[in-house]
């Protein structure tokens, strides 16, 4: 079985440029940027994705998006506007398979995202 990258970034096997680190979640710059600000942030303990949720999961997904709301705002996003993405599984573009919220800032978002 293939190790998670993202797991290997936790543990320090990979690098990458760390923005924020807690007890809960981890923060890094997205290597392959779609937006001026590409941040990602993935639970500390494993998960694959977010069908592997469960209710008990509830402060840990909240933990998520507080960690990416306070890094957007930070940043100098929070009025300006930022866009969050969780995308589940292969047709939603999941390519790790470790839970990961996006945070996207710094350029005008359209929509419908593609």
């Amino acid at each position: 079985m293939r190790t998670c990258d993202f797991c290997q970034i936790r543990d320090g096997a990979l690098p990458a440029r760390i923005i924020r680190r807690d007890e809960n979640v981890l923060a890094f710059e997205d290597t392959r940027p779609q937006a001026p600000v590409h941040v990602l942030f993935i639970p500390i303990e494993h998960v694959e994705t977010a069908n592997d949720f469960s209710p008990q999961d509830a402060t840990r997904i909240g933990q998520l998006f507080l960690a990416a709301t306070q890094v957007a705002k930070d940043l100098g996003y929070g009025e300006r506007g930022y866009r969050l993405v969780l995308n589940c599984n292969r047709d939603a573009g999941q390519t790790i398979f470790h839970v990961h919220l996006h945070l996207l800032a710094g350029r005008h978002m359209e929509w419908p995202p593609g």
